[in-house]
């Protein structure tokens, strides 16, 4: 006769804005319930939560306004900590600065303007062999597309280079 009893006990859901109870059926209970306590179980899981069991039924999961809410694992980068001597170190300290510098970034730029400038200045054969390369032709075929042998597409292309080095020698 007791089982019988619970099985049918009323379900009741607190309104937090009017403080007030309301009377339910188990469905309507079960899917109330169902976001707010997985949500209340995975926040005590990380430590967010300490909401005693005599008080779940106020969990509405705002944690912001919650006076039952820590914050556990979900500490800032900026938290600073204090060792042995006093001194505050924060999280965001240690991490590296994987950035790059704008010397370099600077420098770069410079490069590639010089570079674009001198193969503008070139002329449409060294031009030509410029764009073949950068199309990752092989020597033969480079030479073929040029009418040329390969022994003498890789001397033209050597002596361009040569060329090339020596008035980038500044930015290299």
């Amino acid at each position: 006769m007791a089982n019988k009893d619970n099985q049918s006990k009323p379900y009741r859901i607190y309104i937090k804005e009017s403080k007030s109870w309301v009377d339910v059926n188990k469905e309507f209970y079960t899917n109330y319930y169902r976001d707010i306590n997985a949500y209340r179980k995975r926040q005590q899981e990380h430590g967010r939560c300490v909401c005693p069991a005599s008080k779940r039924y106020l969990c509405d999961m705002d944690c912001l306004t919650c006076p039952y809410a820590k914050a556990d694992d979900q500490l800032s980068l900026d938290n600073t900590i204090s060792d042995s001597d006093g001194n505050e170190k924060s999280w965001l300290d240690d991490m590296p600065d994987e950035s790059t510098a704008i010397a370099e970034v600077l420098e770069d730029a410079e490069l590639f303007h010089a570079l674009y400038a001198k193969l503008n200045k070139l002329d449409p054969e060294d031009r030509l062999i410029c764009q073949l390369i950068m199309q990752g032709k092989s020597e033969r075929d480079c030479g073929k597309e040029m009418g040329l042998s390969r022994n003498t597409f890789v001397y033209r292309r050597d002596k361009l280079f040569k060329k090339l080095r020596s008035e980038l020698k500044d930015y290299i």
